[in-house]
């Protein structure tokens, strides 16, 4: 969603092509193999369910995830060409790996939030980048940031402390990443 937020709110700067293929590139490295490695670890019992409750067997698909956010970051969003893109990426990565820290203490942050939170801060920080009004895209992330928070609530998914924890680990990095990009 970042990455569709970056390259329509910024819609003059790139070619319909260009677009295409970093959405490609982005969407195999952040959703189908992540998705595939959670059947896969599924599939040899290393998590119980593909919503990966337990914190432990959290921390096997957090490394996978950090080493792919890792290669986006190498290969294919490089500071040069997408630095807004970047910095996003490299605040998820840090959020990945603060999550990561935080499971070999026994302390679960909420995933949901944390992505949700991280979305809301970056589409803030292009909008104030760009210039562009973007006040009900704004308000309705807002407004996701509550729906997840209330889903995972009711879901019993997560504490409100595990809640708040990962509201702070999505946007804190975020934010202080806007120093390099704004």
């Amino acid at each position: 969603m970042a990455t569709l937020f970056y390259l329509f709110l910024n819609d003059s700067y790139f070619v319909t092509q260009e677009k295409y293929f970093i959405i490609f590139q982005i969407v195999i490295m952040t959703i189908i193999l992540p998705i595939l490695f959670v059947f896969l670890l599924h599939a040899i019992g290393k998590v119980d369910s593909l919503l990966i409750p337990e914190a432990s067997q959290r921390i096997i698909p957090l490394i996978i995830q950090s080493f792919l956010i890792i290669l986006l970051l190498q290969k294919s969003i490089t500071i040069d060409r997408y630095p807004e893109l970047h910095f996003f990426f490299l605040g998820s990565l840090s959020s990945t790996v603060q999550a990561l820290v935080l499971l070999f203490f026994k302390i679960k942050a909420s995933l949901h939030m944390l992505a949700i939170s991280a979305l809301t801060a970056f589409v803030i920080g292009l909008s104030l980048h760009f210039q562009i009004y973007a006040a009900y895209w704004i308000v309705f992330l807002i407004l996701m940031n509550g729906f997840v928070a209330s889903s995972r609530l009711e879901m019993k998914a997560h504490s409100p402390t595990e809640l708040i924890l990962g509201f702070l680990l999505g946007s804190i990095p975020q934010l202080l990443l806007f120093y390099y990009w704004l």
